[in-house]
């Protein structure tokens, strides 16, 4: 029984053993083997490696793949007109040669980040400070990342290389800063205001132009209305009297009588109208007294 527990725990401390003498390397990752703190060799390709057991050889990871640094202040910086200005950038990066990156920067992307950010600030610093605001956004931006891009690469590649690669540098945003920016949004407000304003005026002009033309349209059509209006009875009640003539002048006693009836209608023919007359002596009622007699 002690022979077969023996056994039982050699195997599985050989198998510990063998255990720890594996590693698997990813294919996004760098494998950095170390033997006594000192690098050992490096590993690019995925796969399964051996090593020596811990302590004497230890595996230490490092990612190969593009990574993205984002700017980590929002101090401004001073144009060449000594504007102040914030911007945000972004860098893309990749680990190279993992042996001079862990001598000269460190153990792991944190690191790198780091200096890399510091490094970046200051070369956009100092490229920003030769540009105009008007050049930083619009006319020389693309001259200005390329600029800093070099001004980064050769940092790190200097005289003790990083081993890294700087593939992208870009502006993600430049603006004034935020005192600066109030005051120029109050600017375009009352920029705006009064623009609207003199819009406004304009429109109040225009309208009430508008309102008395068309008054005046209205009163000239009124007036041409009235007047043909007037044209028209003119010419009814000519037409009428002509008429009325014809008629009468066949018959002159009934059109005599016609125009007393019309005459009691108008003297007598409302409720409360009083006439003091003499019927026997008057010719006003003289076609009520007898039948017209023809002549």
């Amino acid at each position: 029984m002690n022979r077969v527990g023996f056994i039982g725990t050699t195997v599985l401390i050989l198998m510990a053993l063998l255990a720890s003498t594996m590693f698997v390397v990813d294919q996004r990752q760098f494998g950095v083997v170390y033997q006594l703190g000192q690098i050992q060799r490096v590993i690019t390709e995925p796969g399964l490696n051996f090593k020596l057991p811990p302590p004497l050889q230890n595996v230490n990871y490092i990612d190969k793949r593009l990574l993205t640094l984002d700017s980590m202040d929002t101090e401004p910086v001073l144009t060449a007109e000594k504007q102040r200005v914030v911007i945000d950038w972004y860098v893309r990066w990749r680990i190279s040669d993992p042996q001079a990156y862990i001598r000269n920067v460190g153990l792991d992307e944190n690191a790198g980040a780091l200096q890399l950010n510091r490094v970046v600030r200051n070369a956009f610093q100092e490229e920003i400070n030769r540009r105009t605001v008007r050049e930083l956004i619009s006319t020389r931006r693309e001259t200005l990342m390329a600029d800093v891009k070099r001004e980064v690469t050769e940092a790190v590649k200097g005289g003790k290389p990083w081993g890294i690669d700087i593939i992208d540098v870009r502006i993600t945003r430049a603006d004034y800063v935020e005192s600066i920016t109030e005051s120029v949004y109050r600017r375009m407000q009352a920029e705006r205001q009064r623009v609207a304003n003199e819009l406004r005026s304009t429109g109040a002009a225009e309208g009430e132009q508008i309102r008395a033309d068309a008054d005046r349209q209205r009163e000239v059509t009124v007036a041409n209305a009235y007047r043909d209006a007037e044209k028209v009875r003119g010419e009814g009640d000519a037409q009428a009297t002509r008429v009325y003539g014809e008629a009468f002048g066949k018959d002159p006693q009934f059109a005599e009588f016609y125009r007393s009836l019309d005459a009691y209608k108008a003297s007598v023919g409302k409720k409360g109208d009083v006439l003091v007359i003499d019927p026997a002596s008057s010719d006003f009622f003289k076609n009520l007294r007898g039948a017209p007699t023809r002549r």
